[in-house]
């Protein structure tokens, strides 16, 4: 089968001819139709992303969309036809989906969303995992609740303020000025973070009380500006990007709460999977009610030009999630 190969960091991803993997016990065999690119996809090609611990050479791609072309023993969920979604490697020893085919432990898939076409459910993933172990596993984002979003335009924030919105709270959302009009049309509050200080959207929103719930979705000096923007006494914080170092004085002084989001975690250790498999579950009830949708770049890209794609997401200028097609 065809498949991209990186066979050293921060050299240009390569086409080859490699095996088309069997699946073994409790593994489904997928034939990939598309394959979503995250900027973590990039940084792993570059070699800055220890945390995901590749090992090469490697099939890069973390996020899928196929078809079910044969099932391992002990499979009982999954039959070939079935189309699924998920993110089920490019991380650790984990072959990726940016290959014809995959073999892929069977409890990180689930299928795909009636509603949504093989790219964008493609596109979901990662963005939809972070999400609701932030915002649902961490944080229990309920009805009432106000909740900000950091980066409400990109990847994980824009599935992000449509869960806190699906679950009955208000959101609120960050961004710069061109992405006003996107966060507005989700249904949040925008909040043009370049030009309004977090002492100024805690005062006019929450009556200088502070949000529920925060979700960081930049890290830096946004996780610190979280920390400082939170309710006092049962706020809570959550950040898929808190590697740095941060004083917790500002969130020990609110008398608030904080929580990391590793999504990557069960890829890499094996434990934790059935509950991933799960939450996509949850994010295809919400898309087939409508409650949930991702943004697509309509930018077409194939296997053959997989670096292009991976250099438009480097960039940062990306419409909406980057898809490559892998199959018709």
């Amino acid at each position: 089968m065809r498949a991209v190969v990186l066979r050293e960091f921060d050299t240009p991803l390569t086409v080859e001819e490699i095996d088309q993997p069997i699946p073994g016990p409790g593994q489904v065999l997928v034939r990939i139709v598309a394959s979503g690119v995250n900027p973590l996809d990039t940084k792993i090609q570059a070699g800055k992303a220890a945390h995901a611990r590749i090992q090469l050479p490697a099939v890069l791609g973390l996020d899928l969309a196929g078809v079910v072309a044969a099932v391992g023993a002990e499979v009982t969920d999954f039959a070939p036809g079935d189309e699924v979604y998920g993110l089920c490697g490019g991380v650790g020893d984990l072959p990726g989906s940016l290959a014809e085919y995959a073999a892929v432990d069977a409890r990180l898939l689930a299928r795909k969303p009636r509603t949504l076409s093989m790219r964008e459910a493609a596109a979901l993933p990662l963005a939809a995992i972070t999400s609701w172990e932030g915002l649902v596993d961490r944080a229990g984002v309920r009805a009432g609740q106000k909740v900000l979003v950091h980066g409400g335009a990109g990847g994980v924030g824009y599935v992000g303020v449509q869960l806190a919105k699906a679950r009955g709270a208000e959101a609120y959302a960050t961004g710069g000025p061109a992405s006003m009009h996107l966060i507005e049309s989700l249904g949040a509050v925008p909040i043009d973070y370049t030009s309004t200080s977090v002492e100024e959207y805690v005062q006019r929103y929450t009556g200088g009380e502070g949000f529920d719930v925060i979700a960081d979705n930049v890290g830096g000096a946004t996780l610190d500006a979280s920390f400082a923007a939170v309710r006092t006494y049962h706020g809570h914080v959550v950040s898929a990007l808190g590697w740095g170092s941060h004083s917790l004085a500002p969130l020990s002084f609110r008398g608030a709460t904080y929580s990391g989001v590793f999504t990557l975690l069960p890829m890499l250790t094996g434990r934790g999977r059935d509950h991933q498999g799960d939450i996509l579950r949850e994010i295809a009830a919400l898309a087939e009610a409508g409650a949930l949708r991702p943004r697509l770049d309509p930018r077409p890209f194939t296997l053959d030009t997989v670096m292009d794609a991976h250099r438009l997401v480097a960039s940062g200028t990306t419409n909406g999630k980057v898809v490559v097609d892998v199959a018709g």
